[in-house]
């Protein structure tokens, strides 16, 4: 009977591990992009509002509603400024992410090239058994043919 690779339990740790840290970074992927989709969205929105402020000016506008515009956009900036600061973050937790799945994948990858030289040796050990088996079997074989001339 084949020997038991005695590092199997950490390498089904590994792989499991490797599955969770592969599900963790695609949810930072996907957060992150959702955190950029509504930082383009605010700067969207803070371009169609200040066209709609410079036109305005055009047309000609009160100084309170000049304020208001001035403080609505004021606003506008500082979501802006604070989403900004939100997507990096998240770029900062996808690398870490990555990161982590990338030193997984390496410990992974160790123990599976150790299972295959495991494997490897085993089979190896195997077809010697095997060829010293049929060595023995056609000695004897030999054998009782020379003892037993017919």
């Amino acid at each position: 009977m084949p020997d038991k690779f005695t590092l199997q339990p950490l390498l089904d740790l590994a792989n499991t591990r490797m599955d969770e840290i592969t599900r963790q970074l695609g949810e930072l992927i996907a957060s992150e992009r959702s955190d950029q989709q509504k930082l383009e969205l605010l700067q969207r929105y803070r371009a169609e509002y200040g066209e709609r402020f410079v036109e305005a000016a055009r047309g000609g506008i009160g100084p309170d509603t000049m304020r208001n515009y001035g403080a609505f956009l004021t606003r506008i900036d500082e979501a802006i400024d604070a989403q900004q600061r939100i997507v990096e973050q998240a770029r900062q937790h996808t690398t870490q992410g990555q990161q982590q799945w990338m030193a997984q994948r390496t410990k992974v990858r160790a123990f599976d090239t150790l299972s295959h030289r495991f494997q490897n040796e085993q089979a190896r050990k195997a077809t010697k058994q095997e060829q010293r088996t049929t060595d023995e079997h056609a000695s004897r074989k030999f054998r009782e043919k020379n003892e037993n001339p017919a």
